[in-house]
């Protein structure tokens, strides 16, 4: 008998693993969550993101050729040897283009890369606002340009989630691991 397993009480009868626990965490009433069901979500909330980024970016990208021209000069470092008005219209061209890409492509683990590195490329614009206190975009004191500088790393990690870099990134390098 010490090698019968031991149901507990209220268990449906049935087949008992030798370690004496039921085969199934949830109740036969409820359906178990399946793997490929929760990969799905997982997709469908990377898809959701990668959309909004898109969007964002051509919202940001539409508004340095119009109504916020003026107010993005206030990110771009004195120190930049271009034309203030070029440097906006052309990071606004290219948010356009990236959030069209986001939209649109379908190799988007390696476009997650390129919108993580615009958006490492664009901080120092963010860093020069708050070291020369420019007011721009309501942030009008160093608490709130500071706060603005905390997001930008969030950029960076939401553009490779929501396209699949970084999953990818990281399957490369287990597979690497194991084929050594």
């Amino acid at each position: 008998m010490a090698d019968s397993p031991v149901q507990s009480p209220g268990a449906e009868p049935g087949p008992v693993p030798s370690h004496g626990l039921p085969s199934h965490p949830h109740p036969p009433h409820q359906p178990v969550p399946s793997l490929a069901a929760e990969s799905r979500l997982r997709s469908g909330f990377r898809t959701a993101g990668r959309l909004l980024l898109g969007g964002f970016l051509i919202l940001a990208g539409v508004s340095h050729l119009t109504w916020s021209r003026e107010a993005f000069y206030a990110q771009v470092p004195p120190w930049l040897p271009l034309d203030v008005n070029f440097v906006v219209v052309a990071s606004g061209l290219v948010e356009i283009g990236l959030g069209l890409g986001l939209l649109l492509l379908r190799r988007r683990p390696a476009l997650g890369w390129v919108v993580a590195a615009f958006f490492v490329a664009i901080f120092p614009g963010n860093i020069s606002q708050f070291a020369t206190g420019t007011d721009s975009f309501g942030l009008n004191s160093d608490q709130s340009r500071g706060i603005r500088l905390l997001f930008q790393p969030v950029l960076v990690v939401w553009a490779l989630w929501s396209t699949g870099a970084w999953r990818e990134w990281r399957q490369s390098r287990r597979a690497r691991r194991s084929g050594n």
